[in-house]
């Protein structure tokens, strides 16, 4: 017996939804979107083919040769901060860059510590490098907590940041290194006359053979800044450092540049959670752990006048103001963003993430991997406002 016309279709549409409910079920994983995964139009550039950047190149000749005077070298070092215990994990550092870049330009290491550094820890780190080392004793004026913060108030405030997850906020010692690493480092005597550094810290990798000199790069550039990695802050541990610059930026106008990344720090669509927990700044920031710099911008009127006002405002203690945010609003508004530049070139680790660059010269890390760490950490790239706002250069 024929079946009703009627019947048959609705055997047919169940049979549709059926087959559509078994592919929503076995459908490939690729295919679905994660919490924090980036989307789909934010392809990394760093799986794009690298090469050294574009502007004059300065290569290794004999004339960087170890110690021998009128070398090509220019004023500059390779700077850390770094603790007596912290010896493994800066001789672990010491030996990427050495094996990636220093090993052919030997400019000279400058080691910082708020107490004396030991011998050991003097002869294994000489031991890594042809080039000068340094160890330098911080001033305790440069270390102390400052005598108009009120260490009742900074009790109250660590256990209400504490209270939030704010990460080391009841560790006294970091609050002084990042107001160290903020406005005091470059005034150290041993620094004076020196004007580019790169930091490096203890335990990051370097993946990529660099045979350009980067300081002559930043100088014959006309750079002011270099960074591999691009990063959204915690909210938590800066909610009055925006308002206090728009304080600053109020008394002083005249220190905005004209080409400002003003939209790199004040973008809400990315994040507008982060911007409304930081009273307006979106949180991006430079990941300061890698920095390659001129310190004619630390030693400027401008970054001067600012540093002093966030200084007396407290928030280095009360709240846990990093020196990566600060720098990078300093950097955001007072400089010319074309002066900012991008390493993507070099190959860089400091746990839990990377820059991978896809080149010949890199061996070790997974090119265009952001992270090893949970998927979410995706979220905290901002390299893509970043791009977006400035650019890639």
């Amino acid at each position: 017996m024929a079946m009703a016309r009627p019947v048959r279709a609705f055997g047919l549409a169940a049979i549709l939804m059926w087959c559509f409910f078994i592919y929503q079920i076995f459908i490939p994983s690729a295919g679905i979107r994660r919490p924090g995964d980036l989307p789909s139009f934010e392809r990394d550039p760093n799986l794009d083919p690298t090469g050294e950047p574009e502007g004059l190149l300065v290569h290794v000749s004999d004339a960087y040769a170890p110690g021998i005077e009128n070398s090509a070298r220019i004023n500059a070092t390779l700077l850390a901060l770094v603790r007596n215990e912290e010896l493994p994990g800066m001789l672990q550092a010491m030996q990427d860059l050495e094996r990636t870049w220093n090993h052919k330009f030997n400019y000279p290491w400058t080691f910082f510590n708020d107490e004396p550094f030991t011998e050991e820890f003097k002869r294994k780190t000489k031991a890594q490098t042809k080039a000068e080392c340094r160890y330098e004793l911080i001033p305790e004026e440069h270390w102390a907590t400052p005598s108009w913060i009120d260490m009742n108030l900074y009790e109250e405030s660590t256990k209400m940041l504490k209270e939030q997850d704010v990460q080391y906020a009841d560790m006294i010692s970091y609050h002084q290194m990042c107001r160290w690493n903020s406005g005091m480092f470059y005034k150290h005597p041993a620094l004076k006359n020196t004007q580019f550094y790169w930091r490096v810290e203890p335990k990051v990798h370097f993946f990529c053979d660099v045979d350009y000199d980067v300081f002559r790069y930043m100088q014959d550039n006309n750079k002011t800044y270099g960074f591999t990695i691009n990063l959204y802050d915690s909210p938590e541990s800066i909610p009055s450092l925006w308002p206090e610059t728009l304080k600053f930026l109020a008394e002083h106008p005249e220190y905005k540049h004209k080409n400002s990344a003003m939209d790199w720090l004040t973008d809400n669509v990315r994040r507008p959670d982060h911007n409304r927990k930081a009273n307006g700044y979106s949180t991006c920031h430079f990941w300061s752990n890698f920095e390659i710099a001129d310190m004619s911008f630390w030693r400027s009127k401008a970054y001067e006048d600012y540093f002093n006002h966030l200084d007396r405002a407290g928030g280095f203690f009360y709240e846990r103001w990093g020196d990566a945010p600060v720098h990078s609003i300093a950097l955001g508004l007072f400089e010319d963003s074309s002066r900012i530049h991008w390493f993507r070139d070099i190959g860089y680790q400091h746990i839990p993430f990377f820059n991978c660059p896809n080149s010949p010269k890199c061996k070790g890390c997974v090119t265009g991997r952001l992270t090893d760490g949970e998927s979410w950490l995706h979220r905290e790239d901002c390299r893509p406002n970043w791009f977006k706002y400035v650019g890639m250069d």
